[in-house]
């Protein structure tokens, strides 16, 4: 049984439940904004956080060395290893790796597509260009054509490929300098195993004059991948690449109107000087 006191307090902590629950509800009224702005809001943060433009290529794209075939002796293997900058370069190397996320690929093929910088107008001046490495043996085949080298592992790599070469390859085809070579390349030893397995069944997916150029490698590209710009294993990539094995354009992911149009403008200029020589005095088509 109650008495007088224990009532007293008890209908003290009531009415302090009821004043304390009535302030609460005042409060978050008074903080919640109406229905309204906080559409606003949203689209206020999500302009905000659009994703910077595109930026050009601002640097030459491959390796300073002549490619070649022939391995290396011992004597050229030790002077790399005591070469202090080219262990300099490899230790910058591994700590970016290292520091790289396992899902960064993927990530970025979030924000423009994958597309992380845009491919020149014009061609890469031939003094300032760099020597494409030798890939499933590219330099033999390079050697004295214009080519143009699509690196592919992935389906959608294969379409941003095509988006780049299909218009291209149905003008250039017939001439018997330029080629377009394909390289499937697929670093893990159990997905080379299995695009081996099924290349009859890749190959029966392109034209029949293109089976030669189709290529598949598991070469290692670790100290590679930085110099040829292909920062994003999920995407496609397409180099220009000349008689002297430089690459003179190149792009990645998706082609845009104006980059499609610049490499069949490029693959022509090339293809001029090709088959004739530049007249003295002459000046030959703008190049980057």
């Amino acid at each position: 049984m109650l008495s007088f006191g224990h009532f007293g307090q008890f209908t003290r902590y009531c009415e302090a439940t009821r004043v304390a629950t009535h302030l609460s509800r005042r409060c978050y009224s008074s903080q919640t904004p109406p229905s309204v702005g906080v559409t606003k809001i949203t689209e206020s943060e999500s302009t905000s956080h659009d994703p910077p433009p595109i930026s050009p290529l601002r640097r030459p794209l491959g390796v300073p060395d002549v490619p070649t075939t022939k391995t290396k002796t011992l004597s050229e293997r030790s002077a790399d290893f005591l070469d202090q900058e080219k262990q300099l370069e490899k230790r910058r190397h591994l700590v970016k790796e290292a520091s790289t996320g396992y899902f960064y690929d993927l990530h970025m093929t979030r924000v423009h597509g994958g597309k992380t910088w845009m491919a020149p107008k014009v061609l890469i001046r031939e003094d300032k260009a760099l020597y494409f490495p030798n890939i499933a043996h590219t330099t033999h085949m390079c050697a004295g054509k214009v080519s143009v080298v699509a690196m592919l592992s992935t389906k959608i790599s294969e379409l941003h490929a095509a988006s780049y070469t299909e218009a291209l390859n149905a003008l250039y085809q017939r001439n018997p300098v330029y080629q377009y070579v394909q390289i499937n390349l697929q670093e893990n030893i159990l997905k080379s195993i299995l695009v081996n397995i099924f290349l009859s069944s890749l190959r029966s997916k392109i034209p029949p004059a293109q089976h030669t150029r189709y290529l598949v490698s598991r070469q290692n590209m670790e100290y590679v991948r930085e110099p040829l710009g292909m920062t994003n294993g999920r995407i496609g990539y397409v180099y220009l690449v000349d008689e002297n094995l430089k690459v003179r354009w190149a792009a990645c992911a998706d082609a845009k109107k104006e980059e499609e149009e610049a490499l069949i403008r490029c693959v022509g200029v090339l293809l001029k000087r090709h088959t004739r020589p530049t007249p003295t005095g002459t000046e030959r088509p703008p190049e980057q």
